[in-house]
Parts: C-alpha cells; sequence; structure tokens
C-alpha cells in the first residue's frame, strides 16, 4: 500500500478535506497539494503542533489553522 489518507480541517475556509498522499509525505507535500503558503499557518496532529518536514500517517486528522499578525 502505497497511498495513506489525511482528513484535514482548514479553517480559514471553515472547511473539511480529504486527501490520499503517498505514503511517508510531509506535511510540506500536504501544504503545497492545497496551494497553501507554509509561513502563513500552523499544523497540528492530534491537537499538537507538527512542522513542515514531520510524515503523515494513514487516518491523519490534521488542522490547518491561519496566522493572524497585526500591528
Amino acid at each position: 500500500m502505497n497511498k495513506i489518507n489525511v482528513n484535514i480541517f482548514i479553517d480559514r475556509e471553515n472547511k473539511h478535506v480529504k486527501l490520499e498522499l503517498e505514503r511517508n509525505s510531509p506535511v510540506s507535500v500536504l501544504l503545497n497539494k492545497l496551494c497553501i503558503n507554509p509561513v502563513t499557518v500552523i499544523v497540528s496532529r492530534n491537537n499538537e503542533l507538527i512542522l513542515e518536514d514531520e510524515s503523515l500517517n494513514n487516518n491523519d486528522n490534521i488542522k490547518i489553522l491561519s496566522v493572524i499578525s497585526g500591528g
């Protein structure tokens, strides 16, 4: 089995997405497929922050949260 399924919630759009990715795909590949700039978001898995180079697992529940800055 070379593919995994990942469940994603994107807070900026308030929508749920399911994607099929290659096994061992890092978070950066997920963000690229969704056309999301990695510096504009924080990604969490099971309510723990994860980095762009961390591999995703089958049936992971991912939240993509927008970073808001102001001044």
